[in-house]
Parts: C-alpha cells; sequence; structure tokens
C-alpha cells in the first residue's frame, strides 16, 4: 500500500515555529499544505491506486482530495488512521459537520464524536496500527491502496517519521 502524511497544516506551521500547541482544533491545510497535497495527487496518479482511504480529520481528507478527483475514487473515511489524540489539533469536527463540509463521502458508519477525548497513549497507537495492518491483509486490494494519515500513526505502522506531503510504499506482512 501507499501511505501518506497529511500535507502541512495551519498546526504544523505555527507548532514548527514556535513548539508550543497553537490551540487549532482540526486545522486545515496552508497554501503550502494544499500544494503538497497537489503534487502528491500528480505523482500518485501512476501509481496504481484502486482504493483510497483517509483519517476524518479535514487536513487528511483535504490531501486526499486531489488525488481522488485525479483518479476518479471515492474517499473510504477510516477513524482508525486517525492521528495520536495529544494536541488541540487532534479535536476533530463532528460527524453531522463532516457530512455538510465533505457531502461526497460517507461518514455514517462514525460516531459523531469520533475523536478520543483526553491525551491517547503511544500504546495505543500501536495497537491500532497493529489492528490496522491485520484489517489491510485481509482486503485483496491492500497493495493498490493509498491511506491518507498522520505522523504518530505512520509512526506507530512503520517505524518511519514522514515529513507533510511525503509518501511510501508499505508491505503490511
Amino acid at each position: 500500500m501507499i501511505l501518506m502524511r497529511h500535507g502541512q497544516s495551519e498546526f504544523n506551521l505555527h507548532f514548527s515555529a514556535t513548539k508550543r500547541d497553537p490551540g487549532i482544533e482540526d486545522p486545515r491545510l496552508t497554501p503550502l499544505g494544499q500544494a503538497q497535497a497537489e503534487a502528491a495527487a500528480e505523482a500518485l496518479s501512476r501509481q496504481g491506486i484502486t482504493r483510497i482511504l483517509a483519517s476524518p480529520y479535514t487536513r487528511a481528507l483535504q490531501t486526499a482530495a486531489p488525488t481522488a478527483r485525479a483518479l476518479g475514487l471515492p474517499v473510504h473515511v477510516h477513524v482508525g488512521v486517525r492521528e495520536r489524540a495529544h494536541f488541540r489539533c487532534d479535536i476533530g469536527s463532528s460527524r453531522t459537520a463532516l457530512a455538510q463540509a465533505w457531502p461526497e463521502h460517507d461518514f455514517g458508519h462514525i460516531d459523531e464524536v469520533w475523536w478520543p477525548t483526553g491525551t491517547e497513549t503511544a500504546e495505543s497507537v500501536d495497537a491500532r496500527a497493529a489492528a490496522f495492518r491485520a484489517e489491510m491483509l485481509q482486503l485483496p486490494q491492500w497493495a493498490t491502496t493509498l491511506v491518507v494519515s498522520h505522523w504518530a500513526f505512520l509512526l506507530a505502522l512503520t517505524g518511519q517519521s514522514l515529513e507533510n506531503g511525503e509518501w511510501v510504499r508499505f508491505d503490511p506482512s
């Protein structure tokens, strides 16, 4: 499969400069983040992708959108590939708000408040990553699936620290 970290978000921009949580809930992509998503779509359009999974955070959905448009594929929202709950940016938008903002996506399978409250442990993220790896191995099309996710989840899944907008191939076996 191909794993991609979302493009630069408003949180990433401010946190990189100050190393302090700027208090932005469910941040959107910056212009640089949108450019990263568009550049990735160009490159990913030649990778044989047949399925797109994305975290329900706005920054991940915005990152997946250009590739979905380029390939004419729907984005499947997957709560399991969300970010580790730690900062204000890890407070998501409600299912209702997401459905209004992204009417082309199906959010019916997620709870109204789908993100955890409080700080999530590293062990919890590791367990989610292991469960996702096992889930993907059951899918015949795992090799042609794009997963748009977040730094901590991707680190738990692969052991690699990806930069905003970066993508890598990953064999879950």
